[in-house]
């Protein structure tokens, strides 16, 4: 088809303005393209920035309805006033806090974490509107209730005795055997202990002054007097519905109080329970970590626990605001434990730290630091002052260390020590024995009686009878019994 030079000039002028507009789509796209390369670069910078924060603001909106995920410190979802961490919440003591600033407490709480600490405290929310904040989120989950003894549990341990290898179908602190007597020691019974767990840096076992003995199994405290060797009760979840994660919790730390009627149970969720065994219920649900309860130490009515994450928090049951104080570690705690003065506090760090605090425990403040730090080559888990040298504390070593050391806590000085040869779970001084008893694992799971003469250390006897290693030691108010519970959950009691 033919064109006149008319038509043909209108045409080129269309094709020339097609063009145009086909090269500025053509730019268009290649600017967005860069734009979008440059933002897409931009958000990977930032991943490793922005990820942490939006996983941790996921998981505490969902934390009221779903279960922890494994490894992941979050608050409790128990019947419990709200967590108090430091990095969280950043309170302060109500005393020294201002008059409620109702505008600024409607801020959101993830907006508080990011802040720093120093204008956390400036700013100074009242513990009071931060617990009416949290406890919308820390909706009620779990109730503990108490269960005295089945009159049928001595029927249960004869029961026991017949099917000693299915650990798990015994009664707690049913009799498995009884032992012969020997010229040094004896060693009274063994009994079961189901569902005790393996765990190295828990704190599940303790005697009262009154005798009576205190034993976490899984996510229950069975109550045992070991004076009419009668079991008493125990402490216990109550069955709720929803999933089986949300109903059960297992006991990391327990602690009784110095007269022995109060029990105070610290769990994997970061609860911390006050119990009075007299009245067999419960006083109260302190402020929470935000980690798993490590330990716990009693400084005549204050209480102060050792989470996971190295917080140190500092409790007084009696008045409405219970927490008092609060300290930050660098390392998580796994021992925690007041001198028989009262004057120091001791911490052992999982990252092999032993440090000194002084009484001083009033406030919430980050400059708090120990008055001093001795370093070990692995955990301090095994650790307690002498109770007639009252400046001087013992510790021993794990698997990669194997020491029994004795410090003098003034100067930060060894000043005995020996090799054992083994790894050192557990320790207890036996104050009208005056001797020092330790708790083994591999190569031979022993029980092991130390005589202290400054500066030597002497073994005087080992008694043996666990299969697997020795996790906790306690001993009665007069020193004249050692109650041991190991990983092949047994219970033993031997005399000195």
């Amino acid at each position: 088809m033919l064109l006149n030079p008319t038509e043909e000039k209108s045409w080129r002028a269309k094709m020339r303005l097609y063009d145009d507009w086909e090269s500025v789509k053509r730019m268009q796209r290649h600017f967005a393209g860069k734009r979008r390369r440059r933002f897409h670069y931009k958000e990977q910078n930032n991943t490793h920035r922005v990820s942490y924060k939006r996983f941790r603001r996921r998981i505490t909106r969902r934390s009221s309805s779903e279960g922890p995920a494994a490894s992941t410190p979050l608050t409790t979802g128990g019947q419990c006033e709200p967590s108090c961490e430091f990095d969280t919440v950043c309170q302060r003591l109500v005393l020294d806090s201002p008059q409620p600033q109702h505008k600024v407490l409607r801020g959101n709480l993830r907006e508080t974490a990011k802040t720093d600490v120093s204008t956390c405290i400036a700013a100074a929310p009242t513990v009071r509107t931060v617990t009416s904040h949290l406890a919308k989120e820390n909706a009620p989950q779990q109730g503990w209730v108490w269960r005295d003894a089945v009159k049928e549990h001595g029927i249960s341990q004869q029961a026991g005795k017949a099917s000693d290898d299915k650990l798990h179908d015994l009664q707690p602190f049913a009799v498995l055997e009884k032992a012969s007597v020997s010229l040094q020691v004896k060693a009274v019974m063994k009994m079961a202990a189901p569902t005790l767990m393996n765990d190295y840096y828990s704190n599940v076992l303790d005697c009262s002054c009154n005798g009576v003995i205190a034993l976490a199994l899984g996510s229950s405290v069975y109550l045992w007097n070991s004076e009419t060797q009668a079991l008493l009760g125990c402490l216990c979840p109550s069955p709720q519905p929803g999933p089986l994660h949300l109903q059960t919790q297992s006991v990391s730390s327990l602690c009784w109080s110095r007269d022995g009627r109060s029990l105070c149970v610290g769990t994997r969720r970061g609860e911390i329970q006050l119990w009075d065994v007299e009245q067999n219920q419960r006083v109260r649900c302190l402020p929470s970590h935000l980690s798993v309860v490590r330990a716990l130490s009693w400084k005549q009515q204050l209480l102060s626990s050792g989470s996971i994450l190295g917080r140190i928090h500092h409790f007084d049951p009696r008045v409405p605001a219970p927490l008092v104080g609060a300290a930050v570690q660098r390392d998580g705690i796994c021992s925690l434990q007041w001198s028989p003065g009262d004057n120091m506090l001791a911490s052992g760090s999982t990252e092999g730290l032993l440090c000194i605090w002084d009484s001083d425990v009033a406030g919430f403040t980050r400059s708090r630091r120990p008055i001093t730090t001795m370093k070990h080559p692995c955990a301090v888990k095994a650790m307690g002052w002498c109770p007639w040298q009252r400046k001087m504390i013992a510790t021993g070593g794990g698997w990669k260390d194997g020491e029994l050391r004795i410090w003098d806590a003034d100067s930060a000085s060894c000043i005995s020590s020996v090799n054992t040869n083994s790894q050192i779970c557990s320790l207890q001084w036996a104050e009208k024995k005056r001797c020092l008893v330790t708790g083994h694992g591999l190569p031979h799971h022993q029980v092991t009686c130390w005589t202290w003469e400054f500066p030597s250390l002497r073994p005087t006897f080992q008694l043996t009878g666990h299969s697997q290693r020795v996790l906790h030691l306690a001993s009665n108010p007069d020193s004249s019994q050692i109650f041991s519970a190991g990983a092949d959950q047994r219970f033993h009691i031997w005399d000195l």
